[in-house]
């Protein structure tokens, strides 16, 4: 079992802004040190400042592109050589293709599903062996409400967040007997920068602020329900009863849906 005096230390992806960067605030908030991970070592480094600062943990920068096939052996012996043990991951990066599925380039295609499925994996097995053999892990993986809702013409994005979903849910069947608790967090629209990155922030602005949640409200909620074992945490009141209505319809409805629906 887990040394309870020992320090703890998570690990987050996507850690440089919006949710990641929450994550990481609120993890270190309750006596984890930090691991931080993204491409941009310049806003890494402001995060860990600022933890050191606020909360007095220790914050660990690593720049890596999750893209990349060998960044998630590359994180992990990363650790083991700085004799880290990760007792919580939090696999964040993500983001999404705003072209038809065919007028993207396959690389570009392959890099998306790398950083938000199959990295995603990656990283859980290597981190998860040792939690097991500790008998404590807490993993969160980001899903979202886009897996329950209609596709996206062309998109990736609703699919993709769909695997995250259920992989998590089957993680959670295996490893909660031994300690370590998986929970699939899917949030609706969130303010941060994906949806600049996306392409879609005009289009989204003009949304109603009721259907909105800051990243610190996602993340304190996502932080609690890993902590009580909760296997999936739909965030929000108008997400759970949104993503509830959008999974009892018929798939040729959601199909209908699906063509109406236009945020680019």
């Amino acid at each position: 079992m887990v040394d309870s005096a020992q320090p703890k230390t998570v690990l987050i992806t996507g850690a440089s802004a919006g949710i990641g960067k929450a994550f990481a605030q609120i993890f270190a908030r309750n006596g984890f040190d930090v691991v931080l991970v993204a491409r941009r070592r310049d806003k890494l480094e402001e995060v860990a400042a600022d933890i050191k600062k606020t909360h007095g943990q220790l914050a660990y920068v690593l720049p890596a592109d999750l893209g990349d096939t060998a960044a998630p052996q590359m994180i992990f012996d990363w650790c083991e050589q700085q004799g880290l043990q990760i007792d919580a991951l939090v696999n964040n990066a993500g983001y999404a293709l705003h072209t038809d599925f065919l007028d993207t380039p396959w690389e570009e295609h392959r890099a998306f599903l790398q950083v938000l499925n199959t990295g995603v994996v990656h990283l859980t097995w290597l981190f998860a062996h040792g939690m097991k053999a500790r008998g404590y892990g807490r993993i969160i993986n980001l899903a979202s409400v886009a897996a329950f809702a209609p596709q996206l013409r062309g998109n990736l994005y609703g699919a993709a967040k769909s695997f995250v979903l259920d992989f998590s849910q089957a993680l959670d069947l295996e490893l909660k007997p031994h300690g370590v608790h998986c929970t699939a967090i899917c949030p609706g629209f969130t303010f941060s920068e994906f949806h600049d990155v996306m392409g879609t922030r005009k289009a989204v602005s003009r949304l109603p602020r009721f259907l909105w949640m800051t990243a610190e409200e996602v993340t304190e909620q996502g932080y609690d329900a890993v902590m009580e074992g909760k296997a999936v945490l739909v965030n929000g009141l108008v997400n759970q009863g949104v993503s509830q209505v959008m999974a009892m319809l018929p798939p040729g409805i959601k199909q209908y849906l699906a063509k109406q629906q236009k945020l680019m």
